[in-house]
This record gives structure tokens, C-alpha cells and sequence, in this order.
């Protein structure tokens, strides 16, 4: 009778735990960015408490506003920036002032024979069919941008909600973290060591994906984005985005824009440019990769390449812009499992 009834209470804790978790589904994002946040942030929580002791209210609230006015804040402005941007760019592609083919021919006339051969080999010169394809990608995007501008103004009070969820949700999980952090710990059916284990990987996960990838990729765009717009490039905003985004791509990263930008730059008969271009993107872009991700992410989370671009990828596919998180997390947590369950077992074989 006892093992009934505990089977029928954890099919119970199941059944609620997914009800739960499919009413959370529409704001998952909030709560990924939440949770993140209060991770990333907690010890500069824990450093104003104890200046603030015993007013716990207080500190998550100045916390909040920090991340408010040194995170959000910015990235709303670049993010209004880049919209300026995009919408100028696109205009400029409808009207025929910026003609890609034109570019095309330009940069294809100035190839040397032995490539221009290649390109013709391969069937990659047919300009005509370039402008009528180009053409009507143009109407398509003019039909999309024109049928969709009450969906575009309705994400953005999608975006306004999570935004508020997410820092409302923030706000508890500073204040709570230390009752949070051991009723987690209380409820997961583990031995004390695993479950130490687990949370301090998943913790130190977040804080160097973040740290460490995130950071990197900020300032390899904003780098990426410097030099653009010294050099008199288009749009330096929306490729410095371009170049952060790749950036969270392990093996990828933001030479797949500055490279073919030097290229174009050299076959153009920018010959100082393409130099400058390359140059600047080797030794200060590449080595701001190789030199600060060490010392933010540190040796704790190191796994294989192939793993964190195989995870991040994964992640990225299957949740978006959140998946360059959980992409990592979940391989970390996966290896982190296996980990101790391969320890576990040796010692319990030892043991016997």
C-alpha cells in the first residue's frame, strides 16, 4: 500500500511540475533571462547587503536599477540605433541608391583571371539573373514590412511584458537567493555531494557563458564596428551586431564579416583599406578572443570545442537567441551528470 501511494504522489509532483512548466512555456524567455541575470549578478548583490544589512528590499532594488541603467538601458539605444539603421539601409535598396549588382560587377571586374575563370566555372556571373532575383526579394520584403507592421508593433509590447516580467521576477530571486538556493537544494532527490556538485556547475556555467562569451562578443562587435566606420562602411551598427552575434559561434566568429569586407576592399583597388581591414582584425578583433575569454571564463567550465559549438548551434536552432545560453548549460549539465555518476559508481564499485 505504501509504495502505491508513493507512486501515485510522484506521478502527482509530475503531473503538476509539467502543468506548471507548460503555463511558464510563454514566458520562458523572461525566466531564462531572470534567472541569468540574478546569477550573473549576485555578488554585487551580496556586496551591497552587506553595506545595507538587514535591508534585503533595498539592495535587490538598487541592484535592479543598476542592471537597468548599465545593461537594459544601453542595449535598448543600440537596439533603436540598429532599427534607424536597417530601416535606412533598406530604403536605399528600394530606391536603387545602394545597387548590389553594380557592387557585384565591381568587385568581379576587378578579380584576376584565374578567379574570375573559377567564378564563371561555377556559374556565379549571371548578373541579369542576380537583378531579377534581387528585385524580387525587394517586393517580397516590401510586401512582408507592409503586412506586418501590427505584428511588429505588437511584438514590441510582447518584448515591453517580458521585459517587465523579467525584472520583476529578478527582484525575488536576488532577495530570496539564499531561502531559494536551499529549497532547490532541499528538493532535488540527490546525495548532498551531487547536488553541491550540480548547482555549483550550473552556477558557474551561466557566469562564464555570460561572462565570458557574452562580454567577448560585445566588444568583438563593438571593435568590428570601430574600425567599419573609420574606414567609411555602411551601416557600421548593423555589422558590428552581425559580428557579436557570430561571435557567440564557436570556429565562426566575426571574420566571416571583416573577412569578405577586406576582400572587397582589395579587389575594389582599396588596397590600404583591405590591409588595415586585415591587419586590425587579426591582431586586435582575433586575439580579444584569445586573450579575455581565458581570463573570464577561466578553466572551471572548460569542454571541447567541438562540444560548445555542436551545443551552441543546437541550442540557437532549437530556442533562438536564448539557445547561445542553453546550448552550453545543458552540455555542461550533461557532461557535469555523467561525471558524477561515472565517480559515484567507481566508488561504490571500490566500496563492494
Amino acid at each position: 500500500m505504501r509504495d502505491i501511494e508513493d507512486t501515485a504522489f510522484l506521478a502527482l509532483i509530475l503531473a503538476v511540475s509539467v502543468s506548471f512548466a507548460w503555463i511558464l512555456w510563454p514566458f520562458y524567455g523572461a525566466v531564462l533571462w531572470g534567472t541569468v541575470t540574478a546569477i550573473v549578478f549576485a555578488p554585487l548583490y551580496r556586496r551591497l547587503l552587506s553595506s545595507m544589512q538587514p535591508r534585503r528590499n533595498l539592495a535587490a532594488i538598487v541592484t535592479v536599477m543598476i542592471i537597468v541603467l548599465v545593461v537594459i538601458l544601453p542595449l535598448t539605444l543600440i537596439a533603436a540605433a540598429m532599427a534607424q539603421e536597417a530601416s535606412g539601409a533598406y530604403e536605399q535598396l528600394q530606391s536603387g541608391d545602394l545597387d548590389l549588382v553594380r557592387l557585384f560587377r565591381q568587385g568581379f571586374d576587378a578579380l584576376p583571371t584565374w578567379a574570375a575563370d573559377l567564378m564563371r566555372r561555377f556559374g556565379l556571373t549571371s548578373l541579369g539573373e542576380a537583378q531579377e532575383k534581387l528585385s524580387e526579394e525587394v517586393i517580397k520584403g516590401s510586401q512582408f514590412f507592409a503586412t506586418k507592421a501590427l505584428g511588429i508593433g505588437q511584438g514590441a509590447v510582447s518584448l515591453i511584458v517580458n521585459l517587465c516580467v523579467m525584472l520583476y521576477l529578478l527582484f525575488f530571486l536576488l532577495r530570496d537567493e539564499e531561502a531559494l538556493a536551499y529549497e532547490l537544494r532541499d528538493a532535488i532527490p540527490l546525495r548532498a555531494e551531487q547536488k553541491d556538485a550540480l548547482l555549483r556547475k550550473f552556477a558557474v556555467v551561466i557566469r562564464a557563458t555570460v561572462k565570458g562569451d557574452l562580454l567577448v562578443a560585445v566588444l568583438q562587435g563593438a571593435l568590428g564596428g570601430l574600425i567599419f566606420w573609420i574606414l567609411g562602411v555602411s551601416a557600421p551598427l548593423l555589422w558590428a551586431a552581425l559580428m557579436a552575434i557570430l561571435s557567440l559561434v564557436p570556429a565562426i566568429g566575426a571574420a566571416l564579416v571583416w573577412g569578405p569586407v577586406a576582400i572587397y576592399f582589395l579587389v575594389s583597388g582599396a588596397i590600404w583599406q583591405g590591409i588595415a581591414l586585415i591587419v586590425y582584425g587579426a591582431f586586435v578583433i582575433g586575439l580579444a578572443d584569445n586573450v579575455l575569454r581565458p581570463i573570464l571564463v577561466g578553466k572551471d567550465t572548460k569542454m571541447p570545442n567541438y562540444v560548445v559549438l555542436i551545443s551552441t548551434l543546437g541550442g540557437i536552432q532549437m530556442f533562438g537567441l536564448n539557445g547561445f545560453v542553453m546550448g552550453p548549460v545543458i552540455a555542461a549539465m550533461f557532461i557535469a551528470a555523467w561525471d558524477i555518476y561515472s565517480t559515484t559508481r567507481q566508488r561504490t564499485d571500490k566500496g563492494t
